[in-house]
């Protein structure tokens, strides 16, 4: 197969006119194959960032870096096919090899990042306002997601910047990625002396009552009549009865304010209704010193 210089030295009579021509040639297909590159990775960051709901914009780095290498390659190629130029390309290229193997080492946690960056915009394992629990420590609302780190903003208004080497390596629980519909269940206690019928009535009422309760039951659950609350007799406990209410809301937040609303409506409503919750007794002993 005949080389760039072999296929442009019998154009003119001047050597010197067929390498620039040849060099012309070689940036004008660098260009035009740059320019389709590009259109599809516009096409792919911008579909990655509407998925992931961040400006695509923070994502323009994926373009300089494509320029760079593209260019960079139709350089390496011209230098490699003009042999008045070859042995210098070769010395410039192999100096440039040691040093960006020095950046390389030096920078080996940027690149990590910004690999584990590229894999966040292609597999799109969480999204901005996605609710995400990272390896069981981390618990918040993600705010922006870049090339770097990720933000997620926990429920206490705290930012906790992850790079994304880190998140990329850990075990997330994805509240959002499906389906944001939570089911809580809700533990109870009540005494044995309590009326159970009525306390699983009152769980039931109150917990349909309120503004986040969410009716989750399936077509065949509503024919066979399954209560849009259901409460399971769960253990005879030491000095109590256990209760579990399964309660769904549309998604985390709502599921908290539910559950910490209706264990207050529930509780007033026990105490009206004379249904006890138990609570320890200790008993104590007091023994007279003895000499």
């Amino acid at each position: 197969m005949k080389s760039f210089h072999d296929l442009f030295s019998n154009i003119t009579e001047h050597p010197l006119l067929n390498n620039l021509i040849l060099a012309a040639t070689v940036f004008v297909i660098a260009h035009a194959l740059l320019r389709m590159i590009r259109v599809i990775m516009n096409k792919f960051i911008n579909k990655s960032s509407e998925d992931l709901r961040v400006d695509p914009t923070k994502y323009k780095f994926l373009k300089n870096a494509m320029n760079f290498l593209v260019y960079m390659g139709a350089l390496i190629i011209i230098f490699l096919s003009i042999p008045e130029l070859e042995d210098i390309g070769l010395g410039l290229f192999a100096s440039a090899g040691v040093f960006a193997a020095i950046l390389g080492f030096a920078s080996q946690a940027a690149f990590s990042n910004i690999i584990s960056g590229i894999f966040l915009v292609i597999f799109k394992p969480f999204r901005v306002d996605d609710i995400i629990k990272v390896n069981n420590i981390y618990h918040g609302t993600v705010e922006d997601i870049n090339l770097r780190h990720t933000v997620i903003r926990d429920f206490e208004n705290r930012r906790l910047i992850i790079p994304n080497s880190v998140i990329g390596n850990e075990t997330i629980q994805n509240f959002n990625i499906v389906d944001s519909k939570i089911k809580n269940f809700i533990m109870f206690g009540i005494s044995y002396d309590s009326n159970l019928d009525l306390a699983i009535k009152i769980i039931q009422e109150e917990a349909m009552k309120h503004p986040y309760f969410l009716d989750n039951r399936t077509e065949e659950e509503l024919e066979t009549g399954q209560p849009a609350v259901l409460v399971r007799l769960v253990e005879f406990g030491d000095s109590s009865i256990n209760l579990r209410a399964q309660v769904w809301s549309a998604d985390p937040s709502k599921a908290f304010d539910l559950k910490c609303d209706i264990y207050k409506s529930i509780k007033a409503r026990f105490d009206k209704e004379g249904i006890e919750i138990p609570f320890p007794h200790r008993t104590i002993v007091y023994k007279n010193a003895q000499d």
